[in-house]
């Protein structure tokens, strides 16, 4: 016992290095000291980015703005020479909450439609139709698999005979608040209880939209910076 001890204590020791075949090997395993890099806070808007990055608060020669998705957007610096970045700050956009691919009963979706949704022709005609809706089973006169009309028999009743719209153009709110809402188109379908819902239909396209938006947004707000090299924009 004594002696494997003795041995113990001697491996603990300096580590020694070989050099085999234009190689360097060490008879211990080496554990690196890594530079110290920052912990990030969050904003919730755009607003707050920019004016963290003008004020320069962490005394940084330059940094990267990385637009992460429409709903993040990161600030962070070069690699050290351990190629880790410090990460200083991000914004993380406040949104409403919808479920898309999801059913609603109809108060629920009026709702949902005026306070998450920007205002444009279809939200209207949608609400139209939405609104004039009766507490009744569904009774459907026509549904091709693209567009559906209802009757006031036993099912719905809209006022003025108003054709359930679809495909229909809509701009949820999605990203920040102070860019522009993509629009997208969305397939809206009703069936008995009745219940509403919106499925997406442009494949994910308004995401790089939206991300395009943020980063005019910030090259916009952050020109001086920009042109002094002072900061990046990724996107």
């Amino acid at each position: 016992m004594i002696k494997e001890a003795l041995q113990y204590l001697v491996g603990m020791g300096k580590a020694e290095i070989h050099e085999e075949n234009g190689q360097s090997y060490s008879d211990k395993k080496l554990h690196l000291l890594e530079k110290p890099t920052a912990s990030p806070f969050t904003v919730h808007t755009l607003s707050g980015l920019v004016d963290y990055l003008k004020a320069n608060v962490d005394k940084q020669d330059k940094l990267v703005v990385h637009v992460v998705s429409p709903t993040e957007v990161r600030v962070e610096s070069p690699l050290n020479t351990d190629s880790e970045r410090s990460y200083f700050i991000r914004a993380e956009a406040i949104i409403p909450e919808f479920r898309f691919d999801s059913w609603y009963d109809t108060e629920e979706f009026n709702i949902k439609l005026q306070s998450g949704f920007v205002k444009n022709d279809d939200r209207d005609v949608m609400l139209k139709v939405v609104g004039n809706i009766e507490e009744n089973q569904v009774k459907q006169i026509k549904d091709d698999g693209v567009s559906q009309a209802v009757v006031a028999r036993h099912g719905v009743a809209n006022v003025g005979n108003v054709e359930v719209p679809n495909p229909v153009l809509l701009a949820p709110y999605r990203t920040f608040a102070e860019v522009v809402q993509p629009e997208s188109d969305f397939v809206f379908r009703m069936k008995d209880g009745p219940r509403c819902a919106i499925f997406e239909a442009d494949g994910g396209v308004w995401k790089n939209e939206a991300i395009a938006n943020i980063r005019k947004h910030l090259e916009a707000s952050l020109k001086e910076q920009v042109n002094r090299k002072f900061i990046t924009i990724i996107a």
